[in-house]
């Protein structure tokens, strides 16, 4: 494993270019350092990283990604959510433990975005019996970031979108001046109006939201 990640290090290294890290760091408001990795490069140098015959053996993933997400630089942090996405169809209820480890740490849109969606959409579509469990932890937890997951993990969803509990996590929400949590409650609306935009209608329709979410919400429904 230590040589696996030293590995990944020089490479990722080699081709580090101050220039564009500069204006990463700045994008991402200076809360993360950067190698200067543009996306496509990253994942062309990290390509061999994920190939079957190279991965790490499962049971050693929350150490791995755990020693990645300490790492300074944010493409250490970009690389390790996509290695766990590697192991997602073979995902294990303890998984959630390391998911949510790395929602609440170096949390920023960039990763916990990924994380809900990729990860923990899938983990709770294996594991059903454990979404309201922590759906309601994340709600009172006052973690913006786990809130925000607990809002857009049912994101690809679609017909098994569950709008029952969707419409308790944002009614739990509701009167907050988080940016990222009112961006969200849109984000997931506007989403499930591709599939629904009647109940998405209504729901609007019967809902003290706040300005940005009911603009973001509505915007395929008005645009049709």
């Amino acid at each position: 494993m230590q040589a696996y990640i030293r590995t990944l290090e020089d490479e990722f290294k080699r081709h580090a270019n101050g220039v564009v890290a500069l204006g990463q760091k700045a994008y991402m408001k200076d809360h993360f350092e950067f190698l200067g990795l543009k996306t496509p490069l990253r994942r062309d140098i990290q390509k061999p990283f994920l190939e079957k015959s190279t991965l790490p053996k499962k049971e050693d993933i929350p150490e791995l990604v755990e020693i990645l997400w300490n790492k300074p630089e944010r493409e250490f942090q970009l690389f390790a959510q996509e290695l766990a996405e590697k192991y997602i169809k073979k995902v294990e209820k303890a998984d959630i433990d390391l998911f949510e480890y790395m929602v609440i740490h170096k949390s920023w849109w960039d990763t916990v975005d990924f994380i809900a969606v990729k990860l923990m959409g899938k983990y709770f579509s294996v594991f059903p019996e454990q979404t309201q469990f922590y759906v309601d932890k994340w709600l009172a937890s006052g973690n913006i970031w786990l809130q925000r997951c607990a809002l857009i993990f049912q994101l690809n969803y679609k017909n098994n979108l569950d709008t029952k509990l969707l419409s308790h996590t944002i009614h739990s929400l509701l009167g907050s001046k988080e940016f990222f949590i009112n961006k969200a409650i849109g984000w997931i609306l506007r989403q499930y109006s591709k599939t629904d935009p009647t109940w998405v209608q209504q729901f609007v329709d019967n809902t003290a939201l706040a300005n940005l979410s009911e603009k973001e919400a509505l915007r395929l429904i008005k645009a049709n």
